[in-house]
């Protein structure tokens, strides 16, 4: 996996690298691949602008946005399941690994969601966006390829866009379509797979489903009035809700982030740290996690040893990961952090945010990455690919390095706190 996102940067950096690829304002080799890296890696943050590329540069990105979207290692499962199909024996098991949600027999199904709902969702965004842009004022060539850029970009959690300020000054109809985009692509396919199921079916929702969208739900509706409430004046309902949408991992911003406050800034880096969910094209810890830890924290503080969860006991091993996801999230957040300020010597919270930014795949900016050193762009660099494929082979090496022992030993407690 590491190797496959890797070769899809280094291949999209040169790329955009090629002879009819141009920039307005010239382009190294080194920030063809932090363009690529961004795009593989759903991140969006540039280190120059994506409207200074000409038309084949900006389709290469699109393409490089949606491989990376749906995951390279899906979409190569999904195309021979259509060729043939069938999935082979070692395919099926890899998809069954990645999902640890569905069973054997369910991952061709899964499978086929993944791109039918994919294309279907991009088709109709791009659409209704389309209107949106034709509204102010774009002609109708113009207006369909605007929409399919930010539909894509939107619903990969990419945050490109061909406007150098975002969504600033756009209008609510485009704001709106990308707030959905971008909410049902950070949902995750488990969790559209699973929908799907109850709707045709009448299939119970599993828990993980009812977590990921209570947890999706409350972290909207916090930032929301967190948002609206620190920066009255400034921002309106509708842009404090696209905010506290797109922290979470897409990117876009329908105001300039520099300019709201302290306060506002540290509870989008909260959320950048969150996340979206599982399977999803988002980064961050996940929103599962985050909640299995709070429930354990939880549970702990009413001194209860099972953590139960809508009447359901997690398994320990759920809650170990969990921990050790966390922690070696931060892990890389603070490594990412020291070498920055290292490297840069830019302002602290600047500089955490950055980092956050790149790792949680978000896309979000205080102005900082497109003044980088080029030790700090090398650094970015690792950190939106450690962003991209760390909690995913870190999850795998749980599931593969799983052993049950047949040895049980003795009980001795630590003191802790």
């Amino acid at each position: 996996m590491l190797i496959t996102f890797v070769m899809a940067s280094v291949v999209g950096g040169a790329a955009l690298f090629l002879p009819f690829v141009s920039h307005i304002r010239g382009l190294s080799f080194l920030d063809a691949l932090f363009t690529a890296t961004s795009a593989v890696c759903v991140t969006g943050l540039v280190t120059v602008p994506t409207s200074g590329f000409n038309m084949a540069g900006q389709l290469i990105i699109l393409l490089l946005i949606q491989l990376g979207g749906i995951g390279i290692m899906t979409l190569t499962s999904s195309l021979i399941l259509f060729s043939t199909n069938r999935l082979d024996l070692r395919h099926r098991m890899q998809a069954a690994q990645m999902t640890d949600t569905f069973s054997f027999k369910e991952v061709e199904s899964v499978l086929k969601v993944i791109l039918r709902f994919t294309a279907v969702t991009e088709a109709v965004g791009a659409m209704v966006m389309a209107v949106g842009f034709a509204a102010h004022g774009a002609p109708p060539g113009r207006a369909l390829y605007l929409g399919l850029f930010h539909a894509v970009s939107a619903f990969c959690n990419a945050g490109f866009s061909t406007f150098d300020s975002s969504m600033v000054g756009q209008g609510s109809l485009v704001k709106v379509v990308t707030m959905v985009l971008i909410f049902l692509g950070g949902l995750g396919y488990y969790v559209i797979f699973d929908l799907m199921e109850y709707f045709a079916r009448g299939d119970r929702l599993t828990n993980h489903t009812r977590v990921v969208l209570g947890v999706s739900l409350f972290l909207v509706a916090a930032g929301w009035a967190a948002f609206w409430g620190l920066e009255a004046g400034r921002l309106g309902p509708l842009d404090a809700l696209f905010q506290s949408v797109t922290a979470r991992t897409a990117g876009f911003n329908s105001v300039d982030i520099a300019s709201m406050g302290r306060v506002s800034i540290f509870i989008l880096l909260i959320l950048m740290i969150v996340g979206a969910s599982p399977g999803s094209t988002g980064g961050g810890v996940k929103t599962t996690t985050f909640f299995v830890a709070i429930a354990s924290i939880y549970s702990a503080l009413r001194g209860h040893t099972k953590v139960v969860v809508l009447g359901r006991r997690l398994p320990q091993s759920n809650v170990v990961r969990a921990f050790a996801l966390i922690f070696l999230y931060c892990a890389f957040l603070c490594v990412g952090i020291g070498a920055l300020l290292y490297t840069d010597h830019g302002e602290f919270l600047t500089t955490a945010f950055e980092v956050a930014s790149a790792l949680g795949t978000v896309g979000l900016s205080l102005g900082l990455t497109p003044h980088l050193s080029t030790a700090g762009k090398v650094i970015i660099i690792l950190t939106m690919l450690a962003g991209r494929v760390g909690p995913a082979t870190i999850t795998l090496i749980f599931l593969r390095g799983e052993r049950r022992s047949h040895v049980d030993y003795p009980e001795e407690r630590l003191i802790l706190g």
